[in-house]
């Protein structure tokens, strides 16, 4: 018991991996039950927390809402077979994961430039309250035509204008 209470103060285990080294038949076990027990109490007060604090409330639904929103674009992007994997083949996995994380970014970057075009323009910018600012998101899409017929003329740069100040902190959006 001290070794394991000592791994969790020190940070060098995590819960679940000492949980997990109890068979279903040794549940009955003193460390294991101290454990259950102990997340009990843990998961109990932040339940309290969150019942009583309308700011944490308020964050978790934020967040909730970006990871919806973020999973929302992803079948969007990745609609191909209901969204689902449809191999065993470890490197066709990677491969289908891969475009995704390509898809995605691409996807990211180009509303991240068009945002900051409209915003650039003061009339646009001098509309938005703070509220709107913290609402604005990269992940929209319906934008995006995923079925139809795409024109790519690789002679051919789409129009985004690059100011100064990118052209100087080519990072700062």
């Amino acid at each position: 018991m001290i070794k394991y209470a000592t791994a969790l103060r020190l940070g060098t285990a995590e819960t679940e991996a000492i949980l997990k080294r109890f068979t279903k038949s040794n549940l009955k076990h003193p460390t294991y039950q101290a454990l259950s027990e102990l997340g009990k109490v843990i998961k109990t007060i932040f339940l309290c927390d969150y019942i009583g604090s309308e700011d944490i409330r308020r964050e978790i639904n934020e967040g909730l809402n970006v990871v919806e929103n973020w999973n929302s674009a992803n079948g969007f992007i990745f609609y191909g077979k209901g969204g689902e994997i449809s191999t065993n083949r470890l490197e066709d996995q990677e491969v289908a994961v891969l475009s995704l994380h390509l898809l995605q970014n691409c996807l990211v970057f180009i509303n991240i430039h068009m945002i900051q075009s409209v915003l650039s323009e003061k009339k646009w910018l001098d509309m938005m309250t703070p509220e709107d600012l913290r609402a604005l998101s990269p992940l929209i899409y319906s934008h995006v035509n995923p079925y139809g017929i795409f024109k790519l003329d690789m002679m051919e740069r789409i129009p985004i204008e690059k100011r100064q100040s990118e052209i100087e902190n080519p990072l700062h959006f």
